[in-house]
């Protein structure tokens, strides 16, 4: 019986340190996120706000 309540507790530690592993993955993965959702933003406000060239009717010199 007692062998048993020590595999069980060998398991649950292993559990417990893969669960914090994987909770500093997540975390840091939230965080790249972020920062690419903001940088997205931005460069989706920076290309709103940008001037377009004057469109002409004209063809253009080649043709």
């Amino acid at each position: 019986m007692e062998e048993r309540i020590v595999e069980l507790e060998i398991k649950l530690a292993y559990q417990d340190k893969m669960l914090r592993d994987l909770d500093e993955i997540v975390t840091a993965y939230a965080a790249k996120l972020d920062t690419l959702v903001r940088e997205v933003a931005e460069l989706r406000l920076r290309f709103d706000q940008a001037q377009p060239d004057e469109i002409t009717d004209e063809p253009p010199p080649h043709y």
